[in-house]
């Protein structure tokens, strides 16, 4: 019913992934699998909206509708078992600004603000460029994947105002647990710390593991947290620009807007608004065909892996299309680890010290493309570091 092989050519399309390469990595003709973004067009429904939309031919100022709204709640009951009020629903161009927003909102400057390590990037720079304390709390890295480091993370939340959580992890593809969950937002209620938790790639996550959402735990965490997430992720949208911030507690949800007011924002734009709806209404086929595709894809990569080149160490994500590879084995600083995937493989990845010093020897690979993009990828990859 849903194929993922067939290779389309992003060349020419303002694709960061693939027409940026070059001012981003010196290396005009390297084989991108860096950027979380996907190689496979959107669900045919979302097209056929967009389409529609096109037809019609104006696109003038536009207001974010009721059945929008509903079309988010329907998804997150189903999918996740969490059923919200659609008043606490707000919209944004994407997470990254939605957190942006709710630092600036219920925050100061000089706040302590505590996000695990490693993480995707923006976490720490958000903190940073609001003049907020970065306070790191550096994960543990088992066999299997990242767990929190309980007794660290107990020293470092008295006295904070804020905890970013990503929610399941980037770079790792850990899917928290409920006991963990649990653990962690009493321990955020005792010490009077709001949680901001990213979960953008909540809908990535693979059977068997189960994506919770950090305030369906309990109501009183519902009130001393803001959700973030958005269809851009799931369903490859991230150029129409659309994020959902879940913000149940009115008087931040105020807040909230009031930053985004001050932002000057205030809707989402047409084809944000018609895309995200026919997603989340009639995507949910496609994105379980997607998954299975994934989990193939990497199921792929850590086979070639450890039969070619067994010193890399990759963690098999819980969710996300993001394989993690730690590379420490190989003796190599940064500056030779980049020099030879770049010049010698001729292939882009994301580099572990991107997401902090803990991801330091790491490699991210983007695995959500066509089987033979990917194979060619690997390829790639193991010329580079054999």
């Amino acid at each position: 019913m849903f194929s993922f092989d067939q290779v389309i050519d992003r060349r020419g399309t303002q694709s960061v992934k693939w027409d940026d390469v070059e001012r981003l990595f010196g290396h005009k003709d390297v084989w991108p699998m860096w950027v979380a973004d996907m190689d496979f067009p959107a669900p045919k429904a979302v097209q056929e909206a967009l389409q529609a939309r096109i037809e019609h031919g104006i696109f003038g100022y536009t207001v974010i509708p009721d059945s929008l709204k509903e079309a988010v709640g329907e998804w997150l009951k189903r999918r996740h078992e969490w059923e919200i009020d659609p008043a606490w629903l707000v919209f944004a161009h994407g997470v990254v600004p939605a957190v942006a927003a709710a630092i600036e909102a219920f925050s100061e400057p000089g706040d302590r603000v505590v996000v695990f390590s490693p993480v995707y990037r923006p976490l720490f720079d958000l903190v940073r460029r609001h003049d907020r304390t970065l306070v790191l709390s550096p994960l543990r890295l088992t066999e299997d994947n990242y767990v929190i480091d309980w007794d660290d993370l107990e020293r470092k939340l008295p006295g904070a105002k804020l905890l970013i959580l990503c929610h399941p992890h980037n770079p790792g593809g850990k899917v928290w647990t409920k006991e963990e969950l649990e653990r962690l937002g009493e321990l955020c209620f005792n010490h009077g710390v709001f949680v901001l938790s990213d979960e953008i790639h909540a809908d990535l996550t693979f059977p068997p593991y189960r994506h919770i959402p950090f305030a369906s735990l309990h109501p009183e965490l519902a009130a001393q947290s803001a959700t973030f997430r958005a269809p851009t992720k799931t369903f490859n949208l991230a150029g129409l620009q659309a994020a959902e911030a879940i913000i149940p507690d009115e008087s931040r949800r105020r807040a909230f807007r009031r930053v985004q007011q001050r932002q000057g924002f205030f809707t989402l734009n047409a084809f944000a608004i018609a895309g995200a709806e026919a997603a989340y209404r009639h995507g949910e086929a496609w994105l379980d065909a997607l998954l299975a595709y994934l989990q193939q894809n990497i199921d792929t990569t850590i086979a070639h892996l450890a039969a070619e080149l067994p010193i890399l160490r990759p963690i098999r994500p819980q969710a996300t299309y993001l394989v993690w590879i730690d590379g420490r084995g190989l003796g190599l600083s940064e500056a030779e680890l980049k020099k030879q995937l770049l010049e010698k493989g001729k292939i882009a990845v994301e580099f572990g010290s991107k997401f902090g010093a803990e991801g330091s020897g790491f490699l991210r690979l983007n695995v959500a493309c066509p089987r033979s993009t990917l194979e060619e990828g690997l390829r790639r990859l193991v010329l580079a570091l054999r």
